[in-house]
């Protein structure tokens, strides 16, 4: 699983963060956790491939900035992580 964060501005509200997570799940709609944040002008979500050019050119399709991209392999932590750990 891939962790991808897009740094984007524009951002201003709780509007503008819904916008983006709708145009998120538009363009991957396999993505999980999409979460964004106006404050931090940040894009995140999980995809089992790379989604990000797609993802990117929805949200510059609202009227947004993608200034950044960074993908990172993610494992999911949690409480028995290391229990069930392969």
């Amino acid at each position: 699983m891939l962790k991808i964060e897009l740094k984007v501005e524009g951002m201003h509200c709780g509007m503008c963060e819904a916008h983006v997570n709708d145009a998120v799940r538009k363009a991957a709609p396999e993505a999980k956790e999409v979460k964004s944040s106006a404050a931090q002008g940040t894009t995140s979500f999980l995809a089992e491939t790379d989604r990000s050019q797609t993802v990117k050119e929805a949200i510059e399709e609202l009227g947004y900035r993608v200034t950044d991209v960074a993908v990172a392999e993610y494992e999911k932590k949690g409480f028995f992580a290391k229990l069930f750990k392969k």
